[in-house]
């Protein structure tokens, strides 16, 4: 989705500045009225006259931390994401239990952690994954066949 062209918020501004009411610029230039609202708001608080930048890049809230992630996941291979952002987050890296694990998880792929579960190891998880797909139904190939 693109902004609305900076010409269009100057005459949007200009007319608000004459005095027109925001229901009749609205009307007039065919744009939401809650849109011409929000242009006023943000010239009068903020002062500008153009539109928020959309995209760019975003720098990661864990970029300080690499080293420290590094560090941990190097002492401790079978750490979770929820464990490291738990970790992070008492080390007031910042509050968001989601917002760690995402951040985590954009890092570099050799921070990431692998797709295996640590717990693949046991041997009870082959069992129980043997147990659990016998017990799915089966299907008749015979009937789905499309002759």
């Amino acid at each position: 989705m693109q902004s609305y062209s900076q010409d269009l918020r100057e005459r949007v501004l200009w007319a608000l500045d004459r005095g027109e009411r925001p229901s009749s610029v609205a009307r007039r230039l065919e744009v939401s009225r809650v849109w011409v609202y929000q242009v006023r708001a943000r010239a009068r608080k903020l002062g500008k006259r153009t539109s928020f930048q959309i995209g760019g890049h975003r720098r990661s809230r864990v970029a300080e931390m690499e080293s420290v992630l590094r560090a941990w996941i190097e002492a401790e291979p079978g750490l979770a994401l929820s464990e490291l952002s738990a970790r992070l987050a008492q080390a007031g890296c910042f509050n968001q239990a989601r917002g760690a694990v995402a951040s985590v998880e954009s890092m570099e792929s050799h921070l990431q952690k692998n797709l295996h579960a640590s717990d693949q190891e046991r041997e009870d998880v082959p069992q129980a994954r043997r147990k659990w797909v016998e017990a799915l139904p089966r299907r008749d190939v015979e009937k789905d066949r499309i002759h």
